[in-house]
C-alpha cells in the first residue's frame, strides 16, 4: 500500500501547543500555494497511490472555491478521489461549513478528521483554539447531514486546567456521538511553543491515569484500541496511518512534507516562501534525506510496527539483530513475545517510548552482520 499526503500549512490562529509547520495570517499565499502544489504534483503523477490524506495546518480554512480547486488538481494529476481506498481531510470546527462539506463530498472524500481537542470551552480558549464546543457539535452534525459516515475526532489528554473528571466527561460525550474513529493524544509540550514559554509541562501521573481510563472507557463503548493513540469502531481503522506504521511507502507534497520511497526518506523545506520560490524555479525541494540500512532500518520497522497493539512479526534478520533487546523488554514487562510475534504489554502501551528506545540508533552494524 502507498500513501499520498498533501500539506496545507495555513491556519487562522496558531494553537498554544502546536509545533507543526503552519502559518497564521498567511492567507494571501493560498492561491499561489495551490499553483505550486499543482506544479509539484506533476513530478509524481505517474505514481499510483492507495490512500490520500490532506493535513495541516487547517485544510478546511480554504474557501469552498479553493477546496474545489485542490480537489480538481488531485483528480487531474493523480486519480479520482473516490478511487482511493481511503481519502481523508483534516478540519477544524469553526471552518467546516456546509458549502465546503458539499465540495468535499461531491469530490469523493470518504473520511473527515475533526480537531475537537477538548469538550470544555475554557480549556479550548486556554489552548488557543478558535472554536467552542457548540461550534464543534454543529459542524459534526452538518458533516453527518452531508453524508460523511467515516469521521475521526481528535482529543488531547493532560491539558492544563483540565481535570481528569472534565476529560473523562468529555470523552463520554464524544463516545455517545459515535464517530467511527477517535484519536486521543497525550499533551506533548515542545520547546518553542507558547505553552513551553509559559512554563506549561505535562503532569505525567495525570496523563497516565487519563490514558488508562480512555483505554477501558472506549473499549466499553465498542471501540477497538488498535494503535497507541487510536481507537476505531470495527473495520474503521485509518488505512493511511496503518500504512505508515507498517513501514509502507508514502509521498508528501508541500513544505515540511515527508516522503519514504525506495528505502529513501526525505523531507521538504519547511519555509513557505522558499518552497514557493523553489517550485517556481524548478529546483529540488528536499532539505533532508537519508537511506536507512542495516540495524537502523530494521529497528525503525520494529519500532513503527510496535505502535500497533496487535504487534509486529520479527524476521530472522531482526531476531539476530535485536534478540537481546527484545528479551530485555520482555524481562521489563514492556513487551510480550509469542513465537515471532512481539507486542506491547498493557504497561508497555503507556511506556511505549521506553520500549522504542531499544530500536533506535546509533548502532554498530558491524556487530550485527
Amino acid at each position: 500500500m502507498t500513501g499520498l499526503y498533501i500539506h496545507i500549512p495555513f491556519c487562522r490562529q496558531k494553537c498554544r501547543y502546536c509545533d507543526f509547520v503552519s502559518f497564521a495570517g498567511a492567507q494571501r499565499y493560498i492561491d499561489d500555494y495551490l499553483s505550486a502544489l499543482d506544479r509539484e504534483a506533476v513530478s509524481y503523477s505517474s505514481q499510483k497511490f492507495d490512500t490520500l490524506y490532506i493535513g495541516g495546518g487547517t485544510p478546511s480554512m480554504l474557501s469552498a472555491a479553493q477546496l474545489d480547486r485542490l480537489c480538481r488538481m488531485i483528480m487531474r494529476r493523480f486519480a479520482p478521489i473516490s478511487a482511493f481506498r481511503e481519502s481523508t481531510l483534516e478540519a477544524n470546527p469553526e471552518s467546516l461549513h456546509p458549502d465546503k462539506l458539499r465540495v468535499l463530498k461531491e469530490a469523493g472524500f470518504s473520511r473527515l478528521s475533526i480537531g475537537l481537542q477538548s469538550f470544555d470551552d475554557a480549556v479550548l480558549k486556554r489552548m488557543g483554539r478558535i472554536h467552542d464546543v457548540r461550534t464543534f457539535l454543529k459542524a459534526y452534525e452538518q458533516a453527518r447531514q452531508a453524508g460523511f459516515d467515516n469521521i475521526n475526532v481528535d482529543l488531547i489528554a493532560g491539558l492544563p486546567e483540565q481535570t481528569e473528571a472534565m476529560f473523562l466527561k468529555g470523552l463520554e460525550r464524544l463516545a455517545l456521538l459515535k464517530p467511527e474513529h477517535i484519536s486521543v493524544y497525550g499533551l506533548q509540550v515542545e520547546e518553542g511553543t507558547p505553552f513551553y514559554q509559559e512554563g506549561v509541562r505535562s503532569d505525567e501521573d495525570l496523563l497516565r491515569s487519563e490514558l488508562e481510563k480512555t483505554h477501558f472507557s472506549l473499549q466499553e463503548a465498542g471501540y477497538v484500541h488498535y494503535e497507541i493513540s487510536n481507537f476505531a469502531l470495527p473495520s474503521r481503522e485509518s488505512l493511511h496511518n496503518i500504512n505508515y506504521w507498517q513501514n509502507g511507502e508514502y509521498t508528501g507534497l508541500g513544505p515540511s512534507a515527508a516522503s519514504y520511497r525506495d528505502g529513501m526518506r526525505s523531507t521538504h523545506t519547511a519555509d513557505l516562501e522558499r518552497y514557493l520560490h523553489l517550485v517556481r524555479e524548478g529546483k529540488p525541494l528536499t532539505d533532508f534525506s537519508e537511506r536507512l540500512t542495516g540495524k537502523a532500518k530494521e529497528g525503525e520497522s520494529l519500532m513503527l510496527g510496535l505502535r500497533m497493539l496487535n504487534g509486529v512479526r520479527v524476521s530472522a534478520l531482526q531476531r539476530r539483530m535485536f534478540d537481546a533487546e527484545i528479551n530485555d523488554l520482555v524481562r521489563r514487562k514492556l513487551v510480550e513475545r509469542n513465537g515471532d510475534l512481539i507486542k506491547l504489554t498493557f504497561e508497555g502501551i503507556f511506556l511505549a517510548n521506553q520500549a522504542f528506545m531499544a530500536f533506535v540508533g546509533p548502532f554498530d552494524d558491524d556487530k550485527c552482520s
